[in-house]
């Protein structure tokens, strides 16, 4: 049986996890994930967007959700509070990612489950992101009812090129 822990990561954390967030993001590219990135995806450049990522958590702006399997990071999640005078009730869903070697085990719902309790514990209770049309993530966030704004024709890339259609989803934490 395998171990499931899911943790907010602190600054000091963050950094440390650099490496191994790099290899997850690393390896979700490589299995055709759109999530902003193109392949060859060169090592320097996912840790780079890492070390940006724990800057921001250093500066209070993003909440890095990781789970780990047995110990080791296998997933993660971003969620990034809205700063806006008039918003200070959303936030946006960031990088769900899920490495090929923890998939099917629930962990994505498990990480999703994780980032709606912190952002209600902040008081964020309308999140929102966006997908690939037509992937396992947009069946996803369908079953944990999630809302579809729509689809926005030819959005991004696919890791390997060609137009990725995008559907943008959200959902009220208090309904």
């Amino acid at each position: 049986m395998t171990a499931l822990h899911i943790a907010i990561a602190t600054p000091e954390q963050a950094e440390a996890l650099v490496p191994a967030l790099a290899e997850i993001l690393i390896d979700c590219v490589e299995g055709e994930a759109s999530i902003g990135f193109m392949l060859p995806l060169p090592r320097e450049e996912a840790e780079a967007f890492w070390r940006g990522v724990a800057a921001r958590v250093a500066e209070g702006s993003t909440l890095l959700h990781v789970a780990y399997l047995d110990g080791q990071p296998v997933g993660t999640v971003l969620l990034s509070p809205e700063n806006r005078p008039n918003q200070p009730h959303r936030a946006d869903v960031q990088k769900l990612m899920v490495h090929r070697r923890g998939r099917n085990l629930g962990i994505a719902g498990a990480l999703m489950a994780a980032l709606e309790e912190s952002a209600r514990a902040k008081g964020r209770i309308v999140l929102c992101l966006d997908t690939a049309t037509g992937s396992s993530a947009e069946r996803l966030y369908h079953r944990l009812g999630w809302q579809k704004a729509g689809v926005i024709p030819r959005y991004a890339l696919w890791p390997q090129g060609g137009y990725c259609d995008t559907t943008l989803f959200w959902k009220d934490l208090d309904r």
